[in-house]
Formats: structure tokens, C-alpha cells, sequence
């Protein structure tokens, strides 16, 4: 592991090419210079809200905040503009962040401690918050009470005749019907993307969910990685007030209150609005 992860920091230093470190190891770059820490998302309506509630909650602790003046073009990219010193914090995703490490690998049971060794100096993964944005497998109450399903391992129930797939059907992380033979032992046929498929593979915040009253299976064998958010910041950009002040969130924002997030930002408002109304709710902002 230790190999693995040494490599890791090496290749993600040379892929981002703008990062560099001082004589005590610790990273430094344009956004760890004196000013407003500098908040980047990848432009879409999720992690624009995400990094709403973090600017929110550094302006209500006293820091000077601003947001990036270009979105970018993926997580993955905004955590390299991090790492790189563009920007101070993103919004980030634990297995899309380490699938820009090579091989992807993690400690079983301990993705802090994978984060942590395969970041580089100076980049820190702060605690992540209850929600996940990744993919999750559903179905709709009726399939569910037919076949008294409740996690993927109940679909054996349904015999062979079920199909897979959904609008996240091509995501890195959804599992293949392979993958589900060998973790449950359930044999499901490929559908793509149909959104008519009897198990759909969804983003956890697609508003389907909640309005189409969908059943997620649960995963104990965590075929689908996790994808919980968090803050990916540059350590001198962020005090330990900054730092405690987005922890505040991470009980409370859940995977369906981020879902509600996106989807009032999805139908035209503003995430820095929606932000402070959702915040201003659980009793974290004035």
C-alpha cells in the first residue's frame, strides 16, 4: 500500500505540473497567497451548491471568501486546480478522487486513511458529510413489495428475469451485472440506458427518486464505491475556525436533503440562495 500510494502522490503532482512545495514540504500556489480563499466547482447544479453551503458557512466564521471565476470541467479536474494552488477548496468525491490515482486503490474500511496517504503534501481531505453524490440501484414500490426487496441481495428473489440500467448507466462506478452475479448472486439482464428497466441505476441526488417514490437497494458489500462529498482544501487556506465551521454540516446534510439542493438549483435557484434558506433552516447561518 505504501508503494501504491507513493506512486500516487508522485503521478498526481505530475499530472496537475503547476504544484510545488517549500523547503518544509508543505504545498504552496496561488490561492495559498494572501487573500480570499478562492471556492472552485465543476459547474454543475450539485457541487455549485455544495460549494455555496461552504462559502456560506467561511463568510458566517469571518473568512473572506470568493468563487473561482470558471467553473471546470469535472470533479476530477476541479480537485487537480485545488492540488495545483488555482484555487483554496471544491467540493469532492472520495472514489472519483482516487480514481485519478493509479490503480484506484483503497484500505478497505478506512477511506480516510487512503485519502490521506494518497494526497500530496499540503492537500487535505477534510471530513466527508453523510450525503453521497455517486450511483445508487432502485426500483420502483411496486417492484419492491412484489418482490419484497430491500437490498440487493433480495432481487434472487425475482428469478432471472429482471433488467439493469438507468441514466447512470455508464458511470465509472455502476456496478455490471457481472459484478452483482458474483457479489449476490443475482442475474439481471443489461438494459443500458432505459429509464423503463426494472432496477435503474440512478445518481443518488436524481430527483427520480424522490418524485417517482423509487426504493434504493441497500449495498452491504459495497459493490458501488463510496461517493460521500467533502471539502478537498489547500492546508494554508483554511484556520481551524474555517475548518470547523464546514464540519457543521456533515450530520446534517444528507443524501436526500442534497438532492432537494440540487433539484431547487436544477429549476432555476440560485445555489448561493438555496444555500443560506437550507442553512438558515437546520440553525447554521443567521
Amino acid at each position: 500500500m505504501s508503494r501504491i500510494a507513493a506512486l500516487a502522490v508522485c503521478s498526481l503532482l505530475l499530472l496537475t505540473g503547476c504544484a510545488t512545495a517549500n523547503a518544509e514540504g508543505t504545498h504552496v500556489g496561488y490561492a495559498d497567497r494572501a487573500g480570499p480563499t478562492v471556492i472552485g466547482t465543476d459547474g454543475s447544479a450539485e457541487s455549485r451548491v455544495v460549494a455555496a453551503l461552504y462559502g456560506e458557512l467561511l463568510t458566517g466564521a469571518g473568512q473572506k471568501v470568493r468563487t473561482a471565476d470558471a467553473s471546470y470541467a469535472s470533479p476530477v479536474a476541479t480537485a487537480q486546480a485545488v492540488v495545483d494552488g488555482r484555487i483554496s477548496i471544491a467540493p469532492a468525491y472520495e472514489s472519483t478522487l482516487l480514481r485519478a490515482m493509479p490503480g484506484g486503490q483503497t484500505m478497505p474500511g478506512n477511506m480516510e486513511a487512503t485519502l490521506s496517504m494518497a494526497l500530496p503534501p499540503g492537500i487535505v481531505a477534510l471530513p466527508p458529510a453523510a450525503a453521497q453524490g455517486g450511483v445508487v440501484l432502485a426500483v420502483t414500490r411496486s417492484t419492491a413489495k412484489r418482490h419484497k426487496l430491500s437490498g440487493l441481495a433480495d432481487l434472487r428473489r425475482a428469478g432471472t428475469g429482471l433488467t439493469l440500467g438507468g441514466s447512470a448507466s455508464g458511470d465509472p462506478d455502476a456496478p455490471s451485472v457481472a459484478a452483482l452475479k458474483e457479489a449476490y448472486g443475482v442475474t439481471l439482464t443489461p438494459a443500458g440506458t432505459a429509464g423503463t428497466a426494472d432496477v435503474r441505476v440512478l445518481r443518488s441526488t436524481d430527483p427520480a427518486i424522490a418524485r417517482d417514490g423509487l426504493v434504493v437497494l441497500a449495498d452491504p458489500k459495497a459493490v458501488v464505491p463510496p461517493e460521500h462529498v467533502f471539502p478537498l482544501i489547500s492546508a494554508p487556506a483554511l484556520d481551524l475556525t474555517g475548518r470547523t465551521a464546514l464540519a457543521r454540516v456533515n450530520t446534517l446534510l444528507t443524501t436526500p436533503q442534497l438532492a432537494k439542493l440540487t433539484a431547487s438549483v436544477d429549476a432555476g435557484e440560485t445555489p448561493g440562495r438555496a444555500a443560506r434558506a437550507w442553512l438558515r433552516a437546520k440553525g447554521l447561518l443567521r
